[in-house]
């Protein structure tokens, strides 16, 4: 039993179309417009060199030939003077310049030479139709004029014969009308494309922008009427989503404040009564209560209202994850900061720290040594917290982003909290257009990475 070889969807003549083709709508479009025109002007231009201008070079060539044969006529049945006053006579009705040479042959292997174009060819056949394979004969092109020699009996009869004669027009004429015009027509289809393209490149740029959390003032609604369409239904979802999140900020700061004030009484209170263990251990439930109302509040905003700005991400990290450090009273030494240059980045400063800060602290919390790094290529700048804790399985990464979600066994990023400091790192990474992801640490911990698009 023989198994056909499995050849990879590139190399099919299907992937190998779809690899040539261009991506961008503008490309495609040109495609569909300008691929008819070519392709037309490819069958007209065979219909007409094929059919049209064939037939008619063979008709005219038959009727040299005609002239031909009874020029030959002449010779062979009229004496010497009569013959001279008709070749005068036929070379001036012809326009022919006509010249006979007594005494002289022509070779015969002179008619087996190569052929260098279809008139040339077509003359030779249709003079050969018409005075036989008995009389040798040569047809040269010269120029502009056909040098044709024929045998007769008592010599060679040399015509030199217009090539207007054996053609119709010139073929270079035809073409370059047909280039010419299909050259005007693309120009005029790129421009107009151009055109309709551009609408739709600003509506993705401006889309892909909202997405990063960028601000798009300057977008308007222009072009054709669906992409007007498309560009209006945009700034209305736009519009919704902003005034939703304005209205949820607005609604988590008024409870916030509902919840905080009664436990602010609660704290003064407790703090003017007499220290006792049940005291303080009523202290410490209110704190805890605190931070996880904090905790509530920064996820469920998830600082929507904050705007975007130009900052330094080496700068950001280097601040945010010393803040981490300093909050946990953790020791210089365990924290090594690696940002060799600058990366400049429009985004939510305070977002953004607050999901670095999150993201140490944690490592700090599990790990005895610590690395953030800020790399960038192309396409990604990516803030990388390294730790040699005992990390996350690979089977668990995807469950630790669930909020209020608290690992059970192995390392439990969420110890001592609700189990919303990766969700709030992850909604505010993905708020900028990127993500947070997990991997295995060079150092035998955890590795986050927060993912940026530049």
């Amino acid at each position: 039993m023989f198994l056909s070889p499995t050849v990879s969807p590139e190399f099919r003549p299907g992937g190998l179309v779809k690899r040539a083709l261009p991506r961008g709508l503008f490309g495609r479009s040109l495609i569909i417009i300008v691929a008819p025109i070519v392709i037309l002007q490819a069958i007209v231009t065979y219909i007409f060199f094929e059919r049209d201008v064939d037939a008619s070079t063979r008709r005219l060539s038959r009727d040299i030939a005609a002239d031909v044969s009874f020029l030959m006529a002449i010779e062979d049945t009229y004496p010497p003077k009569e013959r001279i006053q008709l070749r005068a006579l036929a070379a001036k009705r012809l326009r022919f310049d006509i010249t006979f040479i007594p005494g002289q042959k022509i070779p015969p292997p002179a008619r087996q030479r190569s052929r260098r174009s279809n008139i040339d060819q077509a003359l030779d056949e249709t003079i050969a139709q018409q005075i036989g394979e008995v009389r040798h004969f040569q047809t040269i092109g010269a120029g502009n004029d056909f040098d044709i020699q024929v045998e007769v009996h008592d010599g060679v009869l040399r015509m030199i014969v217009p090539r207007e004669r054996a053609t119709v027009s010139a073929p270079d004429i035809f073409i370059l009308w047909m280039v010419g015009s299909a050259l005007l027509l693309s120009a005029v289809a790129i421009l107009f494309l151009r055109n309709q393209v551009r609408p739709i490149e600003r509506l993705a740029r401006a889309a892909d922008a909202f997405g990063k959390g960028r601000p798009v003032p300057d977008f308007k609604p222009y072009g054709a009427t669906e992409v007007r369409r498309a560009a209006q239904a945009f700034l209305n979802m736009r519009e919704r989503l902003e005034r939703y999140l304005q209205q949820r900020t607005e609604m988590l700061a008024g409870v916030s404040h509902d919840l905080k004030t009664p436990l602010t009484r609660i704290r003064l209170q407790l703090a003017m009564m007499k220290p006792s263990p049940d005291i303080d251990a009523m202290r410490k439930d209110v704190i805890e209560m605190e931070h996880m109302l904090d905790e509530y509040m920064d996820f469920a905003r998830g600082e929507g209202g904050e705007n975007s700005e130009l900052c330094d991400l080496a700068a950001l990290s280097r601040d945010a994850a010393e803040r981490a450090a300093r909050a946990r009273m953790a020791e210089r030494s365990r924290l090594s900061l690696a940002m060799p240059e600058p990366v400049q980045l429009s985004v939510r400063r305070r977002a953004l720290g607050r999901c670095i800060t999150n993201l140490v602290d944690n490592s700090l919390k599990h790990g005895k040594n610590v690395i953030v790094s800020v790399v960038r290529d192309e396409r990604f700048a990516q803030i990388v917290v390294d730790d040699d804790g005992p990390g996350i399985p690979e089977s668990q990464r995807e469950e630790a982003f669930r909020p209020f979600h608290r690992l059970d066994e192995g390392r439990n990023l969420q110890t001592g909290g609700v189990g919303l400091g990766l969700a709030i790192a992850r909604d505010i990474a993905r708020v900028h257009g990127g993500d947070l992801l997990l991997d295995t640490s060079p150092q035998g911990g955890l590795r986050a990475i927060v993912q940026l698009p530049v």
